[in-house]
């Protein structure tokens, strides 16, 4: 971001180039992470994480489609996400902006390229009828790291969500069957890792977010595999810190699958 659109951008830099941060925490700390599962009575899956006060809430919803010509026996995904004015001054009602279409790609890579969803058992009917599975993330408060919270949000509401009831080839909403959604064991965690004037800060508040001038997100699952990456802001990495990104996102992960029992 730019120091004029800033102005505390240089006295953050300067902090955190001292190792310094707002809440005191260490550069590669991260806050507090809380979960809910199943925060809504009417989508298939749905779950809540707060980071620090950074708060979203996901729903999954399942709705029959007519698969596409190139894989007619697998089902399908889309993923989308509103950052709601009540979260953030910075967001306006209306159409995604680009903040929100980003944002979508980058939990709906993490999830496709990891094949966390079996998505051949999705199909119903071959070349015919295939479960669509939409992601559907919504912000409710934005102190920082919305992206990370996004994705973890989304792969707990996957975890829980069950496939709806058919009657005559059309599904019965509110009526939900005991098959669960087809997931591997290997769930997919996102970590971002913002560059800071020279340093890597995981996990920032808002204030460091807006004075980062690039991020990395990596998209991980244990023991060793790395399944998507993708930067952000005009600011460089070297090859160095891309390893360092790269080993701060399996610690991260590591301990996330450990306190959430994931």
């Amino acid at each position: 971001m730019d120091h004029a659109l800033y102005p505390n951008k240089n006295r953050i830099i300067s902090a955190i180039e001292r190792g310094k941060r707002l809440d005191e925490r260490g550069l590669l700390k991260g806050r507090k992470i809380e979960v809910e599962d199943v925060v809504s009575k009417k989508a298939e899956g749905s779950a809540r994480v707060r980071i620090g006060a950074t708060e979203v809430v996901v729903g999954v919803k399942l709705d029959l489609q007519t698969p596409y010509t190139d894989s007619p026996d697998e089902g399908t995904m889309m993923v989308s996400v509103e950052l709601t004015p009540l979260s953030s001054p910075d967001f306006e009602p209306g159409p995604p902006d680009i903040k929100a279409i980003e944002m979508a790609r980058i939990v709906d890579r993490g999830i496709r390229e990891s094949e966390v969803i079996d998505f051949k058992q999705l199909c119903v009917e071959k070349g015919e009828k295939v479960w669509c599975v939409f992601i559907d993330i919504y912000s409710i408060n934005d102190d920082g790291n919305l992206l990370d919270a996004s994705a973890l949000a989304a792969i707990l509401a996957l975890r829980n969500a069950v496939i709806p009831k058919i009657e005559e080839k059309k599904v019965v909403y509110g009526e939900l069957t005991s098959k669960k959604l087809p997931l591997r064991k290997d769930l997919p965690i996102s970590t971002t890792v913002y560059k800071i004037g020279k340093e890597l800060v995981l996990d920032p508040s808002i204030e460091e977010e807006k004075a980062a001038d690039a991020r990395l997100s990596v998209a991980i699952t244990l023991p060793d595999n790395i399944h998507a990456m993708q930067k952000g802001g005009p600011a460089t990495f070297t090859l160095e810190e891309i390893g360092k990104v790269v080993g701060i996102a399996f610690e991260r992960t590591k301990e996330i699958k450990k306190d959430l029992k994931i």
